[in-house]
C-alpha cells in the first residue's frame, strides 16, 4: 500500500466512524441503535422518522426520505433533475473523477449530490434543497452549486422563503477552483434573496464540513440543526495542532454551536415539520 493510499483510507475511517454508522442490517426485518445498542424494529425506526425512540440518535436518512419528511404529499416539483456534471480538469487519483461520478450515479439514482424544487408544508410555499452524503460525501462541484443557485434564484423572483438541507463534506476537490467559486455564487444569490427581505434557513445535518459551512451553511436568517450533528471547517485534528490545545469534548456538536451563538435552535427530526410550519406561518404574518 502506498503511503496516499494509507493516508486516504486511515481518513475514511476516522471521518466515517461513528459519524455515518448505519443501523446493522440484521435479517432486514431488525436493527441495532449504533449509538445505544437497542434493538429495533424497522418499521417502528422508519416511522419515527429513523430517529431511535431509547437515545435520540438520528440515523442517516437519504434526500428522497428528507423530502418526504418536510414536504406534504404530492407538493414537491424538481428542479433541474437531469443537470449532470462533467470532468472539466481530468482529474485523477486512485481512480479517475469521471468513474467515481459514474459509480456515485448508479448506487444513488441522483445525478449530482443535491436535489432541488419547490414544495408545501402545511400548505404553505418553500423552495427546499436537500443535499444527499451518499454522493461522493455530499461534496459541492459545479453542478451542486449551479442548482442550489437557480432554486435561490426562482425563489426570490417568486417571493418565497428557502430551507437548504446540508450535509457535506465541503468543496469538491476533483473540480479545482470551479468548485469553491460556488461558495460565492450561492452566497451572492442569497444576498440579493435577503434584500427582498425574504426568509432563508440552513438546516446543518450530520455531518455539515468545509466549503459548505463556510458559506451557505451559515448565512441563514435561522440557523437550524439536528441533534449532536458534526459542524465545523476544519478537522479537529488540524484545528487542534494549529492552537496546541485539547480541544472539548463536544467540540464541533450542534449542542456546542448552540451556546457559542452559532446555531439558532436544534430541532429533533420529528419536530421538524411542525417548527417549519410555524417559522413560515410567523413569517408569512409580518408582511
Amino acid at each position: 500500500m502506498s503511503l496516499f493510499d494509507w493516508f486516504a483510507a486511515r481518513r475514511k475511517d476516522q471521518f466515517v466512524g461513528k459519524v455515518i454508522q448505519e443501523a446493522e442490517e440484521g435479517d432486514g426485518l431488525w436493527g441495532k441503535c449504533p449509538e445505544c445498542g437497542q434493538v429495533v424494529y424497522r418499521k417502528d425506526l422508519i416511522g419515527n422518522a429513523n430517529v431511535c425512540s431509547n437515545c435520540g440518535h438520528h440515523n442517516r436518512i437519504n434526500s428522497a426520505e428528507r423530502i418526504e419528511l418536510i414536504a406534504d404529499a404530492n407538493t414537491f416539483k424538481i428542479l433541474d433533475k437531469n443537470l449532470s456534471p462533467t470532468d472539466p480538469l481530468g482529474f485523477k487519483d486512485r481512480r479517475a473523477y469521471a468513474d467515481r461520478l459514474v459509480e456515485s450515479q448508479s448506487s444513488t439514482g441522483m445525478k449530482d449530490g443535491v436535489i432541488t424544487g419547490i414544495c408545501k408544508v402545511e400548505e404553505m410555499p418553500l423552495a427546499l434543497a436537500v443535499m444527499d452524503f451518499r454522493f461522493m460525501g455530499g461534496s459541492m462541484g459545479s453542478v451542486v452549486g449551479e442548482k442550489i443557485t437557480r432554486l435561490i434564484e426562482k425563489a426570490t423572483n417568486e417571493k418565497i422563503p428557502i430551507l437548504i438541507v446540508c450535509a457535506s463534506g465541503g468543496a469538491r476537490m476533483q473540480e479545482g477552483m470551479l468548485s469553491l467559486m460556488q461558495m460565492a455564487k450561492i452566497s451572492g444569490a442569497l444576498e440579493k434573496h435577503k434584500q427582498e427581505d425574504l426568509l432563508y434557513m440552513p438546516l446543518l445535518t450530520h455531518p455539515t464540513t468545509g466549503g459548505v459551512t463556510a458559506s451557505f451553511a451559515m448565512l441563514g436568517d435561522l440557523i437550524l440543526a439536528e441533534p449532536k450533528a458534526l459542524i465545523g471547517f476544519a478537522g479537529r485534528r488540524v484545528i487542534e495542532q494549529t492552537l496546541r490545545e485539547k480541544l472539548p469534548d463536544n467540540f464541533q456538536t450542534a449542542e456546542y454551536l448552540l451556546d457559542h451563538g452559532f446555531v439558532d435552535k436544534i430541532i429533533p427530526r420529528t419536530q421538524l415539520k411542525k417548527t417549519l410550519s410555524v417559522i413560515l406561518r410567523l413569517h408569512s404574518k409580518r408582511k
